[in-house]
């Protein structure tokens, strides 16, 4: 993925559009997460000391028209206090008041406009809009991996109207989850989880043909646990996707690694009855909701020789701290790890936060969906879009 950057365009006194992902949690009007404003600051920082004029948009939530609960005035001021510096904002992301804002804008300044999703032709990609965007920059940076598996308006629309390049983030982003599916040194282990297979299937087959072994957790074990014919109990089971599991078994020619025990309860609550048994001794009535001790020490073995780990969800309910044993375990050996350690966005993020042990990571990816799709080898429509670097 070699795309310019915005280390390859002069931004000296230029009117600079970014698009970001500052969709963040928010509680009482108040930011109560502000990683992925974060992680938009060496890019911002950089413009800032190269004389830029920061233009900055983004989504937050999912509004139906205006919202005021979803007015981005308070990422602004976290932003100001991360920046140490006045981050200017308006009422709009298009329009006449807009435009005469942001011809008021002095180099080294920032505004931020207000919720790109409070006009619908945003997720429309409707030209008309992404050209009204675009009249507010000379430079567009899309800095939004989290967004880039969207072509929206913000995403895609404007790379028709302005010169486009990434920012140090996505750059980041490309590189290490670039480097995880094209080139990664070897042995190279996989981790995948969460509910169902169904969301991963794509991603499956791809470390299939790339890593060394995948390990598989999550609610999509028991899938492959009934896919061999195992007794399941209650646990969360595709019945539709038995036969796709049986095919991916067969295929996989032994890379595709199980959990041998399991953690099951008798309710799927935090405060459950549970007792840790075979993967083959599950009884009716009973649900898997972690991997079990022998799993976790089954999964570090493969882990303690890697040189690249990519993981994208949870082995377990792990909201429940009671079963969340497994996927904090298996965090840890990451974190223990010599290996370059890729988190795949979503859940993974959590988890590993959760276990205390981020900072240990060498790359924690802002995409949740975005980074499924990239490790799947699908083209993401706001990387496609932006300018290539030339050979």
């Amino acid at each position: 993925m070699n795309k310019q950057t915005i280390c390859d365009v002069d931004v000296n006194g230029k009117r600079v559009l970014v698009r970001v992902d500052f969709n963040v949690p928010m509680s009482g009007g108040m930011v109560t997460d502000d990683t992925r404003i974060r992680a938009a600051l060496p890019t911002i920082q950089y413009l800032l000391d190269h004389n830029a004029k920061v233009i900055l948009m983004s989504h937050l939530g999912r509004p139906k028209g205006v919202d005021d609960k979803l007015r981005l005035a308070p990422i602004a001021a976290r932003l100001s206090a991360l920046l140490g510096q006045p981050v200017k904002t308006a009422n709009d992301c298009v329009g006449d008041a807009v435009v005469r804002t942001v011809s008021g804008l002095k180099p080294q300044e920032v505004l931020l406009l207000e919720n790109l999703r409070f006009h619908k032709e945003e997720e429309k990609n409707d030209p008309a809009f992404a050209q009204q965007l675009a009249q507010l920059g000379d430079v567009y940076v899309n800095d939004a991996f989290g967004t880039a598996h969207r072509a929206h308006a913000s995403t895609e629309g404007v790379t028709h109207y302005l010169p486009a390049v990434s920012g140090l983030l996505m750059e980041k982003e490309l590189n290490f989850l670039g480097k995880a599916i094209s080139h990664p040194e070897h042995p190279f282990i996989a981790i995948l989880g969460g509910a169902k297979v169904s969301d991963k299937i794509g991603v499956i087959k791809h470390f299939m043909a790339q890593a060394d072994h995948v390990l598989i957790g999550g609610g999509m074990a028991n899938t492959f646990a009934k896919a061999y014919g195992y007794e399941v109990g209650d646990s969360l089971v595709e019945n539709d996707k038995l036969d796709v599991a049986k095919e991916l078994i067969v295929q996989s020619n032994g890379k595709l690694v199980f959990p041998t025990d399991a953690v099951v309860a008798d309710k799927f609550d935090n405060d459950a009855q549970s007792q840790v048994v075979e993967i083959f001794q599950v009884q009716p009535g009973w649900r898997i909701l972690d991997i079990g001790p022998k799993s976790v020490e089954l999964f570090k073995m493969y882990l303690n020789d890697a040189k690249t780990i990519a993981w994208n969800g949870p082995l377990g309910v792990f909201e429940f701290p009671r079963f969340a044993q497994g996927t904090i375990a298996i965090a840890r050996a990451l974190a223990d790890s010599h290996a370059t350690t890729i988190i795949g966005g979503g859940e993974s993020v959590a988890a590993v936060e959760q276990a205390g042990v981020a900072e240990r990571m060498t790359h924690i990816s802002t995409g949740g969906g975005a980074s499924l799709e990239f490790l799947e080898g699908k083209t993401l429509p706001g990387v496609a879009a932006l300018l290539d670097k030339s050979a």
